[in-house]
């Protein structure tokens, strides 16, 4: 599961500096409103999951919620196929 933490965390830092490239290229009206805080709200649950006592009630759930969230990179190259939920 860290390497499927640490791949979605990498995918967003990617993603977000796409976008900084477009906004600095086009300006700020050429992204959607929701796809910087969507990518902002992403990398706080893998930090959240990175942090969280295995313990936690709440761990196999979020476990769950990044593989799904995950699956929004099945193209990319770096993509396993046992991180499906």
């Amino acid at each position: 599961m860290d390497d499927l933490v640490r791949f979605l965390r990498d995918r967003n830092m990617a993603d977000n500096h796409a976008y900084a490239e477009l906004a600095h290229r086009f300006g700020g009206d050429a992204l959607l409103d929701s796809h910087l805080p969507m990518l902002d709200l992403v990398d706080m649950l893998a930090r959240e999951y990175e942090a969280m006592a295995p313990t936690d009630t709440r761990h196999a759930g979020l476990a769950y919620a990044l593989k799904v969230l995950a699956q929004s990179y099945t193209e990319h190259p770096g993509y396993r196929q046992e991180w499906r939920p």
